[in-house]
């Protein structure tokens, strides 16, 4: 058997889809150009006459009103949380918590304001720092560094204060150390990666808030709160410790107050908001939808508050603050100043001409920024900047005019009022066009790398189909097809690298690895062609179509069809939003679709009847075979495994009259004790069921009958594994009543326990990797009769053994029948489990891994996985019987329909496992099983959110070699059909043995190639709906849905891609360390043989 040319290969056709990807990604994806210019003091933006007047010291382009300002952020609050409704009887846990800000609205309307403050997508906190920081706007492709923070290079407002001596002191989320290093005056942070600690952040907080307010160290003092947006993800809104929570927060905003001076500025801002199940991410009202809050001592509004809060966006922060702390607007702002904030305390006019001196300088600000940006890049559309510079221009000149007019006046007209409000609003109108502009267009795509990136994957795919139904997978198919392609791409990344350094020019590496992949591809389709020139047939073991009938050829083609037309149908889902929103129920339809098609097929060629006899009647139900009936009965089940997947799916925000599932909150979150003892038995009940499952399964087959470490670990590490989860399951649900010094045991528990079965399971694999055989050979040396074969000798050569072993194993059968026939004892090696020892490998990895992934999730979702392991089982001995009644002649080749389906499933689960293809529904609670404080480093949380995100990808991907190996597990041969009664003794000897997983041994060649065959149909799946993503990303880049539906569902596609081909490569790795461990196996078994005979 050639392993490592099989996975070399199979790890080539990895890359080439991974690079197709990277380089999609990076002309999708890209993040707009970052100016490395700075604003300062010297910048000629105040219009005459006061560009001419001296300013009080510390104050630049504008006089500094405020000497100090209090930044308070309370994470993820909703504006719903800072609003009060005294005419609520029986408020929700989240309503009228935050009494004291209605306090000040109402007793002090002219010292205090509350404003709808609207967030810009993505909602992950990082991308809102950075938007109340810079006053510009994230791009989606931030979102995926949120957790991994870099640090902010564009000018900003912290790096302004700094930059003009201000102190600027920071407590709370250390997000923020990693975006502005070395640019506080003093700091406290705390880790904020753990959403299950509703109080360390906070607690923080409170202990150095007050004293540093009252040291007066300071020019600008922010305090990030985490508690309420951690409370969300754990709880959602409407629980009550969400109102302990915000009663905290507004306790520590009246004592505050009480500590702030008359000189200073108090603003209370939500980064965002949070969905009803307390996640953000999104674009949702209810997740863009923050609260502002706006106090000072000193009066601050001339006229009383509006009946509803205005709304404005978060950008408007940053030019607004700045000028009121008297530093230059950062020089990439887009927002607009929030000019009711410097009226003063003058007449209506003086008030208007303060307005306008204001809008004058952020306009001039924007101005130069647009002009800036549009020399460097080209996205900005020409025609809306000449129509934004007109606009701007003619309401600088009638500015600059009209204070040329105040000037020569001696007494100002009260009629001018109009004009000036006229005015102002013409620079409103500018500001927000100019925001929309960039909003609009900073979906910057590079068309060139992204239509390379499409090709790049469609090649692969198209490479995987023909090498998929190629006949052989020899030597020459492998020098040919994988070693010159391999040489065309290794030149090709040299010819680049040098180029590259004759030319001085910087070394993308994400290009020149696609450019290698390009290369290896044009090597592989002209080596390939160059072998088969014109009369290449695609069909592999197929004779070509053109020797074939009409008939043939029509049956070729449909055998093809009815899978093919399954795949197309959901590949062409991925251009429409609606499906890709509903996809939770496209992929089990399909599903079923699919195997209704199978049964439809079977019918019409007449594979589920027998041949009608002279009594038979021709429609009745006695004329359907009873391997038809089992087939209809899987199919049932199948059926229903699939309606009751969806039980546990989450909803998407666009589905407004869905409900999540009840079973996505862990136990914890279930107030009624009885209920949650009856669903943790229920859990329980059912991982100890699937333990039994599986070593039921191991000892029908004799599995389990050695005293080898891994079926020892099999029989008594399992048991003890189950055991883990399940006091893991029971402390964890019941953290929160304990008390005491249970309450230290308890913390405790939780970490030990999850590293207990970690370690269970690694101890477990690593078992499996060492030493995979699960068989037990009885030896009885009470025969002198050869133990396999008339091969005499020690075998010469490997190709001598590979013909041996087949023999070996048909000998030992006929010796052990001879045995129990005869009541001797002539068998000299009796095996059993030899011909499951694959597959029964496979079962025990993902029995392993299947308690990993449980572990992560909440204790209702193992239902979930029952049922994911209960219609995979399902599934395979579906695909076994078809092919069975079928009559395949080709048990070495996996079925498209097989390999479909088994796609689709993996699919199914994913939404049946709770998850959606959006942000807010990551599950970042995986990343804390076992790991209570933050984490050290990025990777391990990343690794344990994935594994629980793409959980039924890992499975079916690791699980997909058992679609070849199934079959011949449950061998039915053709030949062993029920004998009448009067046929002879002698005539029931000829009926051949079970052969089983044994019948790969004899034609090494053809098993190399069939686990080729399926790991190339399986990566062109994935491929092609990976494909569909591309394309509809491509096609709809301008989609008004691009950002909330298209470019997730293309990153949970590329990720899922990427975890199913590793997972893959894993799953056939083992297999092949299986055989390597049976040829080991039977070489030492036959040179005890050859030893003996001596």
């Amino acid at each position: 058997m050639q392993r490592w040319p099989v996975l070399l290969f199979l790890a080539w056709v990895c890359f080439l889809f991974f690079s197709g990807i990277g380089l999609f990604m990076s002309g999708f994806l890209l993040t707009r150009i970052e100016l490395a210019n700075s604003s300062s003091c010297s910048d000629p933006l105040a219009p005459p006459p006061w560009d001419k007047q001296s300013l009080p010291p510390g104050s630049c382009w504008v006089p500094q009103r405020f000497p100090k300002v209090v930044l308070v952020i309370i994470d993820a609050l909703r504006f719903e949380f800072a609003l009060f409704n005294p005419a609520k009887v029986n408020p929700l846990p989240y309503e009228n918590k935050l009494s004291f800000l209605h306090h000040l609205l109402t007793s002090q309307p002219h010292h205090a304001r509350l404003y709808r403050f609207l967030a810009d997508p993505p909602t992950a906190t990082m991308q809102r720092i950075k938007g109340l920081t810079t006053g510009s706007l994230p791009t989606f492709i931030d979102v995926g560094s949120n957790f991994a923070t870099y640090a902010i290079q564009e000018d900003n407002l912290l790096a302004q204060l700094v930059q003009n001596g201000r102190r600027v002191v920071f407590m709370g989320d250390d997000t923020w150390e990693g975006l502005f290093p070395k640019k506080f005056f003093r700091s406290y942070f705390f880790p904020s990666f753990n959403v299950k600690d509703l109080h360390t952040v906070d607690n923080g907080i409170l202990q150095y808030l007050y004293p540093t307010v009252n040291s007066g160290e300071w020019d600008l003092l922010i305090a990030h709160f985490l508690g309420v947006d951690h409370c969300g993800h754990k709880h959602g809104p409407d629980h009550p410790e969400m109102a302990k929570k915000l009663t905290q927060m507004n306790e520590m905003l009246r004592s505050l107050v009480d500590h702030l001076g008359n000189d200073t500025l108090l603003l209370v801002a939500g980064d965002h908001g949070m969905t009803e199940t307390g996640d953000h991410g999104g674009d949702s009202q209810r997740e863009v939808n923050a609260a502002l809050f706006v106090y000072s001592k000193t009066p601050l509004f001339g006229t009383d508050p509006p009946e509803e809060p205005e709304a404005i966006p978060q950008v408007n922060l940053v030019p607004t603050v700045a000028l009121l702390l008297g530093v230059p607007i950062p020089y990439s702002n887009i927002g607009e100043v929030m000019a009711e904030l410097f009226s003063g305390d003058g007449d209506t006019v003086s008030e208007a001409l303060q307005q306008l001196l204001v809008y004058h300088i952020n306009a001039k600000q924007v101005d130069r920024f647009l002009h800036s940006y549009s020399l460097v890049a080209q996205d900005l559309p020409a025609e809306q900047l000449q129509h934004l510079q007109e606009l701007f221009s003619s309401a600088v000149e009638e500015h600059i005019q009209l204070l040329a007019q105040v000037q020569r006046a001696m007494l100002v007209s009260p009629e001018w009022e109009s004009k000036l409000r006229s005015l102002i609003s013409r620079f409103q109108l500018y500001l927000r066009q100019a925001r929309a502009v960039c909003t609009q267009s900073w979906a910057r795509f590079h068309p060139l790398r992204m239509v390379g990136g499409c090709t790049l994957i469609a090649a692969s795919c198209l490479l995987c189909y023909v090498a998929s139904e190629l006949a052989t997978a020899s030597d020459s198919f492998y020098r040919s097809c994988l070693l010159y392609p391999l040489l065309w791409g290794l030149v090709t990344a040299v010819l680049c690298g040098l180029a590259c350094v004759f030319t001085q020019e910087e070394l993308n590496l994400l290009l020149l690895l696609s450019w290698a992949a390009a290369a290896s591809l044009l090597g592989f389709f002209w080596h390939w062609w160059g072998r088969h020139p014109k009369r290449a047939h695609l069909l592999g073991s197929q004779p070509p179509l053109a020797s074939i009938g009409l008939r043939q050829r029509l049956q070729v083609w449909l055998r093809l069809a009815f899978p093919m037309s399954i795949l197309f149908f959901r590949c062409g889902a991925m251009f429409s939003d609606s499906f890709v929103v509903a996809e939770a129920q496209v992929a089990p339809f399909l599903l079923a679709s699919l195997v209704m098609l199978l049964i439809g097929k079977l019918h019409w060629d007449g594979h589920l009847t027998v041949p009608e006899g002279p009594k038979q009647q021709p429609f009745g139900f006695s004329s359907y075979r009873k391997e038809s009936w089992h087939l209809l009965c899987l199919v049932a089940v199948l059926l229903v495994c699939v309606r009751l997947s969806g039980f546990f799916h989450q909803c998407r925000e666009e589905i407004p009259q869905c409900r999540p599932s009840v079973f996505l909150p862990p136990l914890a979150s279930l107030r009624n004790t009885r209920a949650k003892n009856l669903f943790y038995l229920l859990c329980v009940a059912l991982l100890a069921g699937l333990v039994y499952a599986v070593r039921s399964w191991l000892r029908h087959y004799g599995n389990l009958n050695s005293s080898d470490p891994l079926v020892l670990f099999v029989r008594w590490g399992f048991p003890l594994v189950v055991l883990c989860i399940a006091c893991y399951w029971a402390v964890a649900s019941s953290a929160e009543d304990s008390l005491g010094k249970l309450q230290e045991l308890v913390e405790v528990a939780v970490i030990a326990f999850p590293w207990a079965v970690y370690g269970l399971v690694s101890i477990g694999l690593l078992l499996l990797l060492c030493h995979p055989m699960t068989v037990f050979a009885k030896d009885s040396r009470e025969s002198a009769g050869s133990i396999v074969t008339p091969y005499q000798g020690i075998p010469s050569s490997k190709v001598d053994l590979l013909q041996v072993i087949p023999q070996i194993y048909k000998r030992m059968q006929e010796s052990e029948k001879s045995r129990l026939e005869r009541r001797s004892c002539r068998a000299t090696v009796a095996a059993y489990g030899l011909g499951s020892v694959y597959s029964a490998a496979l079962v025990i990895a993902l029995t392993l891994l299947g308690f990993l992934l449980m572990l992560l999730h909440s204790e209702r979702l193992s239902l979930a996985f029952l049922l994911l392991f209960l219609e995979a089982f399902v599934l395979l001995h579906i695909h076994t019987r078809a092919r069975s009644l079928a009559g395949d002649t080709e048990p070495f080749s996996v079925p498209w329909f097989a390999v479909i389906s088994w796609l689709l499933a993996a699919s199914q689960f994913f939404y049946s496992t709770g998850h959606q293809p959006i942000f807010p529904a990551i599950d970042w609670n995986a990343a804390f099983v076992g790991f209570p404080l933050d984490h050290s480093t990025k990777l391990l949380p990343a690794v344990l959110v994935g594994a629980n995100t793409f959980a039924s990808h890992i499975l079916f991907a690791v699980g997909c070699p058992l679609l070849l190996l199934w079959p011949f597990v449950c061998e039915m041969p053709s030949s062993q059909k029920k004998k009448s009664k009067r046929e002879p003794q002698e005539e029931l000897q000829t009926v051949d043995e079970h052969m089983m997983e044994m019948r790969l041994r004899e034609s090494p060649e053809k098993f190399s190639t069939a686990l080729l065959q399926l790991g190339l149909k399986y990566l062109f799946v994935l491929g092609a709906q990976l494909l569909a993503c591309v394309c509809a990303a491509v096609i709809l880049k301008r989609h008004l849905m691009v950002w909330k539906v298209f470019a997730p569902k293309f990153l949970f596609e590329s990720l899922g891609f990427m975890v199913s081909s590793i997972c893959l490569l894993l799953g056939i790795s083992l297999v092949m360390r299986v055989d390597c461990a049976v040829s080991t196996w039977f070489s030492q078994l036959q040179l005890r043989e050859h030893a003996s005979q001596r």
